[in-house]
């Protein structure tokens, strides 16, 4: 059965830096793309970057460009994503996804995904 498990969400103070975990149980991250994605209270799930299964990052979204890097470590079966710069406008739950139709080229698009996560909460708050 292939799941998806998010941690590493939490508290913390504007400025700061996170750490997210989408570790895999059931299937190798190797054979799929995986995406971060997140959804603010009222709002639409935001795609926010991608990585193939060949370690090439797809892209990242210009709100989080130049602060955010999605990385894979194959044998842990886990991607990351690394948070810096944190401001509150990042707070929302944050959700990895797999597909292995778009393995080698991503997408930005939740609805290209099949596989998700629970998701994780990310708060920044003073």
């Amino acid at each position: 059965q292939l799941k998806l498990v998010e941690s590493g969400g939490g508290l913390v103070q504007p400025g700061g830096s996170l750490r997210l975990s989408c570790a895999a149980s059931g299937f190798t991250l190797d054979y799929y793309a995986i995406g971060w994605f997140r959804q603010a209270p009222g709002k639409g799930r935001e795609g926010l970057s991608c990585i193939t299964s060949v370690g090439s990052t797809n892209y990242y979204a210009d709100s989080v460009k130049g602060r955010f890097t999605i990385s894979r470590d194959g044998a842990k079966n886990t991607v990351y994503l690394h948070m810096n710069s944190l401001k509150p406008e990042d707070t929302a739950v944050y959700y990895c996804a797999a597909d292995q139709a778009i393995m080698f080229k991503c997408s930005p698009w939740p609805a290209d995904f099949g596989s998700w996560g629970q998701g994780t909460q990310v708060t920044v708050s003073s």
